[in-house]
C-alpha cells in the first residue's frame, strides 16, 4: 500500500501525452469540417420513439444546409441524429467515450473520433458547434445542457442558439429554474431567455439559419472560448 501513492504519481505526468493526443487528433479532424451543430440526447432512446425521429429529421434538414452535425457518437439519439446527417450527405461526427456499459460507437457516424476523458470530448462539442440542440436524455445531456448555458451566460463562448427540444421534458426544469433558481437571485433575470424550447425540428432549423444569417459568411462566426 505504500508504494501505491508513488506510482501513481509517476504515472500520472505520462497521462498527459494521453491527453494531449486526443487534443491533437480531434482538433487537427474538425477544423477542416463546415460549421457544426451539436446534437445531445438519450443512448436510451430507442428507434420507434418520437425524438428519435424528431432527431433524425432535424440533423437530415441541418445536413441539407450544409452544416456538420456532432454527437455523442453513441446509441439512441446520437444514433438518430448521425443516422440523419449522413442520409444528407453531411459530416456526421461522433465523438465517442469509452464507458464500461451502454456506450458503443454507432455505424451512421462517418467521421468517427474516439475519447477516453469525458473533459476533452466536452472541448471538441463546443469549439466546433455553432449551435446546440438538447433533446431529452439523462444525467449526460443535463450536465451538457448547464455547462453549455453556463458558457453562454458567463460569455466565455458567444450567445449561439440553445435548443431544447421537447416541451413536456424540459417544462418542468425550466419552471424550477424561475422559481427556485431566477426568483432569489442565483441567476439573473433573462438568463433563462437564453434558450428557445420548440417541439417542430424546422423551428429549430430556422433558428439556427436565422443566426448565419445574422454573423454572416463561415470566417464571420464568432469563436470559442477554446
Amino acid at each position: 500500500m505504500t508504494d501505491q501513492p508513488y506510482g501513481f504519481a509517476r504515472e500520472d505526468p505520462w497521462r498527459i501525452f494521453r491527453i494531449m493526443a486526443e487534443f491533437v487528433d480531434s482538433f487537427e479532424t474538425l477544423a477542416k469540417l463546415r460549421p457544426a451543430v451539436t446534437i445531445f440526447g438519450s443512448a436510451r432512446t430507442s428507434p420507434g420513439d418520437k425524438y428519435y425521429k424528431l432527431a433524425e429529421t432535424l440533423a437530415r434538414e441541418l445536413g441539407k444546409h450544409r452544416l456538420a452535425l456532432i454527437t455523442g457518437g453513441g446509441p439512441g439519439i446520437m444514433e438518430a441524429a448521425n443516422k440523419g446527417a449522413a442520409e444528407s450527405k453531411a459530416h456526421s461526427v461522433g465523438l465517442n467515450i469509452e464507458l464500461p456499459f451502454e456506450q458503443k460507437g454507432n455505424r451512421f457516424a462517418n467521421v468517427p473520433l474516439h475519447f477516453h476523458y469525458f473533459f476533452s470530448r466536452k472541448v471538441c462539442f463546443v469549439k466546433y458547434s455553432i449551435a446546440f440542440v438538447f433533446m431529452p436524455g439523462g444525467f449526460g445531456t443535463l450536465d451538457e445542457f448547464f455547462e453549455v448555458i453556463t458558457l453562454v451566460q458567463t460569455q466565455r463562448i458567444p450567445r449561439f442558439p440553445l435548443i431544447l427540444f421537447g416541451r413536456h421534458y424540459w417544462n418542468g426544469l425550466l419552471r424550477w429554474c424561475k422559481r427556485t433558481v431566477e426568483a432569489p437571485g442565483f441567476i439573473s433575470p433573462g438568463d433563462l431567455d437564453l434558450v428557445t424550447l420548440t417541439e417542430d425540428p424546422h423551428e429549430a432549423v430556422e433558428i439556427i439559419l436565422d443566426y448565419l444569417r445574422r454573423v454572416g459568411p463561415p470566417e464571420s462566426i464568432p469563436k470559442a472560448f477554446c
